[in-house]
């Protein structure tokens, strides 16, 4: 059953424009959807804290007396729901892991997303996400962290669609622009600069609380 959207949560501080930062957006002659992402720095953030960011993505905020799951202040209009569906080898939230994750990107029915992602890596260097059907990476999100001046330095990749083979010709040709077009690449560079901004403004007194 498709989860509705929400309503819209309370900002802990602004979410930066896309403008803030440097991405791109192409199309590979195999189909692939490429989408990537330099942020402005994170200021106050350490590749230690966002390593804890993601292996707790589980955990609640309170603010103003009001107990939110964490992931809905993460992007506070965009996101719907996240869980673990299923358990790293050793029993955590870490490299190993499944998340779901469901977002709708500019709060749009049409930029909707619930998908299943395996953690292929998760430390202080980043965090990388996978998806893959009949054997075939479909789908493939990184994340890589490093310091910068004030804080942590923060850049995204996003391929949507297979690299090679039949299937991925057919999913590129046929299934990926009707579940994931090019114009959902468009909100979701908006909406990724948007909540890895907002993470200045939850992740210090997250971190420092735990």
């Amino acid at each position: 059953m498709r989860l509705p959207i929400l309503p819209e949560r309370p900002h802990l501080g602004p979410m930066k424009p896309v403008g803030s930062a440097r991405t791109t957006q192409a199309r590979l002659p195999n189909g692939q959807l490429v989408l990537t992402i330099e942020h402005d720095p994170i200021r106050g953030v350490t590749p230690a804290m966002l390593r804890w960011w993601f292996e707790t993505l589980g955990q609640s905020i309170t603010h103003e007396g009001v107990t939110y799951p964490r992931y809905l202040l993460w992007h506070p209009r965009d996101h719907i729901h996240w869980e673990l569906a299923a358990r790293s080898p050793s029993g955590g939230t870490g490299q190993g892991a499944q998340f779901r994750i469901v977002e709708a990107f500019g709060a749009n029915p049409g930029h909707y997303v619930d998908s299943t992602e395996f953690v292929e890596k998760l430390d202080e260097e980043g965090i990388s996400l996978v998806r893959r059907i009949a054997g075939t990476e479909i789908f493939r999100l990184e994340h890589r962290f490093g310091v910068a001046e004030r804080g942590a330095s923060y850049r995204s990749r996003m391929t949507v669609g297979g690299a090679s083979g039949t299937f991925a010709w057919f999913f590129n040709r046929f299934v990926r622009p009707v579940v994931f077009s090019d114009a959902m690449g468009s909100s979701w560079l908006t909406h990724n600069v948007e909540e890895v901004s907002m993470l200045e403004h939850l992740l210090p007194a997250s971190y420092g609380a735990r």
